[in-house]
């Protein structure tokens, strides 16, 4: 029996997540959460073998929150659903841990494959996410430079870019101005741009927009 715990912030999405899975004899949902803190608290309280995971959730989310929970649980599998398909994306959600990497457009297919594959140990990602992941592993070149933001820079240029300000993207990530303005000013440093311009044209010519 495969043991999950689900965790996304839409209610809708976690009913029809247990409802779908309720026709496998083989998995049994035994705890869901709506944010970060009741992931950690969930995986306390219910064992399980596998977290269903979404990557944009209030509070505590995405690589950090992977991060957390591998050196928490590190034998626990983890299986992101999500609806970022931007393969830069699952390439730092795979990094971070995680065994397997599903867009919600997708999950209907093949989440029940992708569960039973990553809790038996294995990997599920598309060919175009192991095609990222290869390239990633070779030297990085000129063309590529946000390959070299931490996954903090690279979640707060997606918020830039989707039109969030640095005082709402403190907000919503539970972190000081001075922090965001920080992770910020390293970013356009590292991308070797200059004004909020520059930066949309490189997010939009790298298809790195926020894509939730």
């Amino acid at each position: 029996m495969i043991r999950i715990v689900i965790a996304d912030d839409h209610t809708v999405v976690r009913e029809g997540l247990k409802q779908m899975l309720s026709a496998c004899a083989d998995i049994c949902v035994v705890g869901e959460a709506s944010n970060g803190h009741e992931v950690l608290a969930r995986l306390q309280e219910c064992p399980c073998d596998l977290l269903l995971l979404d990557m944009s959730m209030p509070g505590r989310s995405g690589t950090e929150l992977i991060r957390q929970v591998k050196a928490e649980r590190p034998k626990l599998q983890i299986l992101v659903l999500t609806m970022h398909e931007e393969h830069q994306y699952a390439v730092r959600a795979i990094k971070a841990g995680a065994s397997g990497y599903l867009t919600k457009e997708t999950a209907s297919d093949l989440l029940v494959t992708a569960i039973r594959k990553v809790a038996s140990g294995g990997a599920f990602i598309t060919a175009a996410v192991a095609e990222q992941l290869a390239l990633d592993a070779m030297p990085r070149t000129s063309a590529t430079p946000h390959l070299a933001l931490s996954d903090r820079e690279f979640q707060v240029l997606r918020m830039l870019v989707a039109g969030r300000g640095v005082t709402e993207i403190a907000d919503e990530l539970h972190l000081s101005v001075k922090t965001i303005s920080t992770h910020k000013a390293r970013m356009m440093q590292k991308l070797n741009l200059d004004s909020q311009a520059d930066l949309i044209r490189y997010a939009i010519s790298h298809n790195l927009g926020e894509g939730a």
